[in-house]
């Protein structure tokens, strides 16, 4: 099933992690990891709709302001551009621990994203995560997941697990390496 929309986490899933301390705080410390500019690029050929949920728990706290979420993201948005590849909107918890609903592993950003695509339901869409957060925020609303690990038998309630976003998108649209395009047929092509 290719999906109708593919929600990723930001940290450890997109990008790494920041060089010193807990947050990606400076742009210039925003870095995509290996193969995650391909993986949006390939989800963007197949038509799929990516947004990021993003927890940003350091606005709250004050290790960074929202001007250095927006130019974090802002440097993201133009290493993905230089791959072909675009994100089509962020959705980030800027709140502290036990204080919203929207910071994951509680549902709200997903349920904003859903908003955001009228008629689109949870269960044909994808989560894809680094953290069981990630893959519980999903269970929620009955969203399939995709958790980022390096032990194929970590524990989770995500459907399938992957060492990469790359190697994910690639499993998800059939793809071979090397190919630009799904080696099979979409749904409605």
């Amino acid at each position: 099933m290719t999906p109708d929309l593919v929600l990723l986490d930001r940290d450890g899933t997109l990008n790494g992690p920041p060089a010193a301390s807990r947050y990606v705080v400076l742009a210039d410390d925003a870095r995509l990891l290996p193969g995650a500019g391909e993986a949006v690029r390939l989800l963007n050929a197949a038509r799929v709709p990516v947004a990021v949920v993003t927890n940003q728990r350091g606005v709250a706290t004050g290790q960074l302001t929202g001007e250095q979420l927006d130019a974090v993201h802002d440097a993201l948005n133009a290493q993905l551009d230089s791959c072909g590849a675009h994100i089509a909107h962020w959705y980030v918890c800027p709140h502290d621990i036990d204080s919203c609903d929207c910071r994951k592993p509680l549902p709200g950003l997903l349920l904003q994203a859903l908003a955001d695509h009228p008629g689109t339901v949870p269960e044909r869409c994808l989560v894809i995560g680094d953290s069981e957060s990630d893959m519980l925020a999903g269970a929620a609303l009955r969203m399939p997941g995709v958790l980022l690990a390096a032990d194929p038998a970590t524990e989770t309630v995500a459907e399938a697990i992957h060492p990469s976003l790359l190697h994910a998108v690639r499993a998800l649209l059939q793809v071979e390496p090397g190919h630009a395009r799904p080696s099979t047929p979409l749904a409605g092509s």
